[in-house]
């Protein structure tokens, strides 16, 4: 059992020291941590369509529905959706959601906003570190259209 404990010790340790030996030559110096080894990227939202479907009597225009999946502190990046008209319902959870020129919001579940076409959505993102939160979101949008254009 000893030997056990002397390799798990040995092995950590040559871990650390293969960490440290990777690291750049000023972060030894300093004795500071590397910002990327203590800072990590919030998640992002995933989009399952559900539906997707021409409108029959509305040339040109496609009717999408979308569930929308934001883990635990997930934030999507600034974005616009086209020339679509948008209605987002949250499921589950509680989302925080703000529309360029206007105050962010927050909606609990059973709540709803919608967003005119070329709307830029400055901020969506999940308030609960700890749990998801869900939408259902419709786009009527131009056939052929993206469903979200990142903002760069």
């Amino acid at each position: 059992m000893n030997g056990v404990r002397v390799s798990v010790g040995f092995l950590a340790a040559g871990m650390a020291t293969v960490a440290l030996s990777c690291a750049p030559a000023t972060d030894h110096a300093s004795g500071k941590v590397p910002v990327a080894a203590v800072t990590s990227e919030r998640p992002s939202e995933t989009l399952t369509p559900i539906l997707e479907q021409a409108i029959p009597n509305i040339r040109g225009k496609t009717f999408t529905s979308a569930i929308v999946n934001f883990p635990p502190d997930a934030r999507a990046v600034p974005h616009r959706h086209g020339e679509a008209f948008v209605y987002a319902y949250v499921l589950q959870g509680t989302m925080r959601s703000q529309l360029g020129g206007e105050p962010a919001r927050t909606y609990h579940q059973g709540e709803q906003w919608v967003e005119e076409p070329g709307a830029y959505h400055v901020l969506t993102e999940n308030t609960s570190k700890t749990e998801s939160a869900k939408l259902l979101v419709v786009f009527i949008s131009n056939t052929g259209d993206a469903l979200k254009v990142p903002e760069s």
